[in-house]
């Protein structure tokens, strides 16, 4: 038997459990999984004695922005931070100036990733219009699924949210409906926009009046209408970044009402508020970081199957981006950078005995190829794409500004002094590495839709 690559003495976490084998690879694919004493040629061996070899991530919830934020970071520093974080597919967010929200800004967004991505992308779209040409349109583009917001555009950033902010709860059944008619998944930020016009402010340089701005309330009632409005329109609905026991306590009433999904992300399980007040507005997020009683919650319906998906929501700042607002919790720009802390703070879950390896695998890998009809990759099984990760669960990963290649480290202070109980030692690429400590290769990425690599 020859194959280009062979990978040796590692667990290789599979659908079907952890097996021990030699990983076959040939062409880019996963040829197959060979016994422990096959004799393989190979041109090349990779020996991964005493780590463990999973899919490579998929995160479905990414901002880069770029070129049309510089200052954030470009597109090959921001998918060379995925390659590092081991994310090997990455779906990008529309919203960036402009809004990605037509078939000629859907191509105009392909062409600058493909130029530099490290790694596979797929881009969102938005409805600039609810109407079937439109919405039809923008899925025969290639996008990988639509987002909209049930919030109003922040004012002075019409132009990112043109065909995101639908606030009018008929417009949102009326882009449910549409958006059923394609096949393609929906992934919703859920706020009510009544409830968050009506929160109280209050000090602003007072950490909780962020979340007391955006509170659980709002979040769980607008998911609560988005699940009823899908009954009838029966979307394949997924809401985004769950943070709140009050919106589990939602999903879990409506199971089984519809095609609905869920994530959360590692800042909503691993940190809270106080966090935030420690940190300063480079930890402000929308939705708010919130208490301990509800990070338990986003456990327990991780454990429960309520929530399936778990993502970095990336959005990256510069450091005077932040800084202009040091002392306005209201004003200040939200989002944190995540992709090369997502796979650390996991492995560290799995450590403290709340996931299995192989829900890793599933919550960070399979699940978002399966949801989003990516077959070719998401699990080590033969024909499926060899983007694989390599970690060592009893090494320790160390964050600091400077480990970080993101262009903004700076503001990820949550994560700066961090220690994770796990680590990632290579990333590969449709077989080839392209992480290994540092970046290795050319820029190799490849627009990636429902229907395959183009």
């Amino acid at each position: 038997m020859s194959v280009d690559l062979a990978i040796t003495g590692g667990a290789l976490v599979t659908p079907d459990g952890l097996l021990n084998g030699t990983l076959l690879v040939k062409g880019g694919a996963i040829l197959g999984i060979a016994a422990v004493d096959d004799i393989v040629d190979a041109s090349q061996t990779i020996d991964a004695t005493g780590q463990h070899i999973l899919p490579g991530l998929i995160d479905i919830h990414c901002h880069i922005r770029a070129p049309a934020y510089p200052q954030r970071g470009t597109v090959s520093s921001e998918t060379r931070a995925c390659a590092a974080g081991g994310i090997t597919t990455v779906f990008e967010m529309p919203i960036t100036n402009p809004c990605c929200n037509t078939p000629e800004q859907v191509a105009i967004r392909r062409d600058h990733f493909a130029a530099s991505a490290h790694v596979d992308f797929g881009l969102y779209g938005a409805p600039l219009t609810l109407t079937e040409g439109a919405v039809d349109a923008l899925a025969d583009s290639g996008i990988i699924a639509f987002k909209i917001f049930t919030t109003p555009a922040p004012p002075g950033r019409e132009v990112e949210f043109a065909g995101l902010a639908w606030p009018s709860e008929a417009d949102q059944f009326r882009a449910l409906q549409l958006i059923a008619r394609t096949g393609l998944p929906v992934v919703v930020h859920a706020e009510s926009a009544d409830i968050l016009a009506a929160a109280p402010q209050l000090d602003p340089m007072d950490a909780r009046s962020h979340g007391l701005s955006r509170p659980p309330l709002a979040e769980a009632l607008a998911v609560a209408k988005l699940l009823t409005l899908n009954i009838t329109a029966q979307a394949k609905l997924h809401i985004a970044h769950v943070t709140s026991a009050a919106t589990v306590d939602i999903l879990r009433r409506f199971s089984g009402t519809s095609d609905f999904t869920a994530e959360t992300c590692p800042h909503y399980l691993r940190y809270t508020e106080s966090d935030v007040a420690r940190v300063g507005v480079a930890a402000k997020i929308n939705p708010p970081i919130r208490h301990a009683s509800d990070r338990e919650a986003l456990w327990q319906a991780i454990a429960d199957g309520i929530i399936t998906h778990v993502t970095t929501d990336h959005a990256g700042f510069s450091a005077a981006e932040k800084a202009a607002h040091a002392d306005n919790f209201l004003t200040a720009p939200p989002g944190h950078p995540g992709t090369e802390c997502m796979l650390p703070a996991m492995l560290d879950a799995v450590a403290q005995r709340k996931v299995t390896l192989e829900d890793v695998m599933h919550l960070l890998c399979l699940n978002a190829a399966t949801r989003f009809g990516l077959s070719d990759r998401g699990a080590l099984a033969p024909g499926r794409r060899a983007d694989l990760i390599i970690v060592d669960l009893g090494a320790p990963t160390h964050v600091t500004e400077t480990s970080l290649i993101t262009a903004a480290a700076p503001i990820a202070r949550l994560s700066h002094g961090e220690v994770f109980h796990g680590r990632l030692n290579q990333t590969l690429l449709a077989g080839q590495i392209v992480w290994r400590g540092t970046p290795t290769g050319p820029a190799a990425g490849r627009f990636v839709t429902p229907k395959g690599p183009q």
